[in-house]
């Protein structure tokens, strides 16, 4: 089959890039419609990434437009982007139309009829409480439960937001559930090698930073620890802010909190992420909602201990493991209680470390992963054969 895999702004491209890889490993032609990643492509890039969405808008002159000017112009040009998709879609028609997000989904919603004429449409609910409610993504929201029904099948990676789509009126059978698979290879730290070279036991928060990650948690938790135990950790927030920082600073340095606190704000480019996780101790999760997560399943690849709040993928990946892992959301008391466990017992770090490794061997392959989303297509009326397709199933969950 031909797959068109559709990631306007990107937004998973770890997790596109891993399930065309699959997909084409078991003989689809699998590719990445989104916008232009970087100036010199990688192989990666050349090989899956077709480069559709937001034609100039990665220029220099743009980025330094107001911000609304720019949303009111990657609006317009999301728009434009769509028609053209379709445009072409009529002219070389794929097998399967597979949207990992429908970031506007007030527009979307206006074009995914028309690209079901063209093949079955498939989206992966990635978050089914709609940017986890992340006020600047506020527009993003407006008919994002909405355009669900718009899709002949959907895909989820928990059986939570499974139920959280049937309770919005999408029926069981339009529903798959398809576990998020490892982003990389396992991660070992470099031997020999300490996490920060000072003896403090390094605490890790990751990825882009919203209001629903729980940054404020943490900060909260920190200043609830003993003194005698907080002067031996830093917990380092790593990666792009999506909301304002300021409250955050002010929260550091009211807590007192700077000596414990290091920021890095900028987007980490690919290739430094698994030496950034390599040389945590501890990797934290304090989310007040979430679906799946990639950061999660790089914590799994390098068998980092784990404090996360007990939702969504943490819950089911995380479920089985010993007290201490997992905490209730919101609950800097309860939060702060295993963080101290954590950082003070050496041991206790190496057990929580070991039975993450334990895990690591548990989840899926890629190659499962993409036998399952081929069962996917078929029940959204792809061109796969039911009997083709249960094999394919059976064969997919031994690998």
């Amino acid at each position: 089959m031909k797959i068109a895999l559709i990631d306007p702004s990107l937004f998973t491209w770890p997790y596109d890039l891993k399930l065309a890889k699959g997909l084409t490993d078991i003989g689809h032609a699998a590719s990445i419609v989104g916008r232009q990643l970087g100036q010199k492509p990688s192989i990666d890039e050349e090989r899956f990434l077709d480069r559709h969405f937001y034609p100039g808008l990665q220029s220099r002159f743009f980025k330094k437009l107001p911000r609304n000017v720019q949303l009111g112009l990657k609006g317009l040009s999301h728009a434009e982007s769509m028609a053209r998709l379709i445009r072409r879609f009529k002219r070389t028609p794929p097998d399967v139309i597979h949207f990992q997000w429908a970031p506007l989904a007030v527009i979307d919603s206006q074009f995914i009829p028309r690209f079901r004429r063209v093949a079955p449409t498939v989206l992966t609910v990635h978050d089914s409480n709609p940017f986890n409610n992340n006020p600047s993504s506020r527009i993003q929201r407006i008919g994002a439960l909405r355009i669900l029904h718009c899709f002949d099948h959907l895909i989820v990676h928990t059986t939570v937001a499974r139920d959280r789509l049937m309770r919005v009126g999408i029926p069981d059978e339009k529903i798959s559930v398809i576990a998020h698979g490892l982003l990389t290879d396992h991660i070992e730290r470099p031997a020999g090698e300490s996490s920060v070279g000072d003896g403090r036991v390094q605490i890790l928060m990751f990825g882009k930073i919203k209001p629903y990650k729980g940054v404020d948690v943490m900060f909260r938790a920190l200043a609830l620890l003993p003194r005698q135990v907080r002067v031996h950790c830093v917990v380092k927030i790593v990666g792009w802010p999506e909301m304002p920082m300021e409250p955050l600073f002010a929260m550091v340095k009211d807590l007192q909190l700077e000596q414990q606190v290091e920021f890095d704000l900028r987007f980490v480019p690919e290739d430094e992420v698994t030496s950034l996780v390599s040389r945590a101790d501890v990797l934290a999760f304090p989310y007040r909602d979430i679906d799946a997560s990639g950061v999660l399943m790089l914590a799994i690849a390098a068998g980092r201990p784990i404090v996360a709040s007990n939702l969504g993928t943490f819950s089911e990946w995380l479920g089985d493991q010993a007290e201490g892992t997992l905490v209730p959301p919101d609950d800097p008391v309860e939060l702060s209680r295993s963080l101290e466990r954590l950082i003070s017992n050496q041991d206790y770090r190496g057990a929580k470390s070991q039975r993450m490794l334990d895990l690591r061997d548990s989840v899926p392959t890629w190659t499962s992963i993409a036998r399952l989303t081929e069962a996917a297509y078929a029940k959204a009326g792809g061109r796969v054969p039911a009997s083709a397709t249960a094999g394919h199933v059976l064969q997919g969950l031994r690998n």
